[in-house]
């Protein structure tokens, strides 16, 4: 979660919305990154967990990553969570919950919605002070 934390930051650059993900490969090594970067690109698609996905993908040289895990900041949200399905993600590590648009487990439960046959392990609550802290102080200041 360290690793997805330092991403999140990095969000912070182009004044996006702090979330970082990393995805690790079944030895526990990073094989992907990435940090929203919406603003950046101006693109919609371009969340923390697409772009881990993409650089996982290019590493495995395959979009199947069975045995990898995706770990990120804040909960994915509907696109995200589709994502991860896709490229059969058996894994999921989460920092802070989104209770606005979470779909992994507070709003919807896409990963382990059986209509669709998703059986993804999620492990919530991890560092999560730490990573609603980076999302709190960034709206207070938007805001302030």
């Amino acid at each position: 979660m360290g690793e997805a934390l330092a991403e999140a930051r990095l969000s912070l650059v182009d004044g996006d919305v702090p979330v970082g993900a990393v995805v690790l490969d079944p030895e526990g090594r990073i094989v992907g990154r990435g940090h929203n970067r919406r603003e950046a690109e101006h693109d919609p698609t371009a969340h923390a967990e697409i772009l881990a996905l993409r650089g996982a993908a290019a590493s495995a040289h395959s979009w199947r990553l069975d045995g990898h895990t995706l770990v990120v900041t804040l909960e994915p949200c509907a696109m995200c969570a589709g994502a991860l399905l896709q490229a059969r993600i058996p894994r999921l590590v989460i920092g802070a919950w989104d209770e606005k648009a979470g779909a992994t487990g507070s709003r919807w439960d896409l990963v382990r919605d059986g209509r669709i046959g998703a059986k993804v392990e999620v492990v919530s609550g991890v560092r999560e002070a730490e990573c609603a802290a980076l999302l709190t102080e960034f709206f207070e200041a938007r805001r302030g």
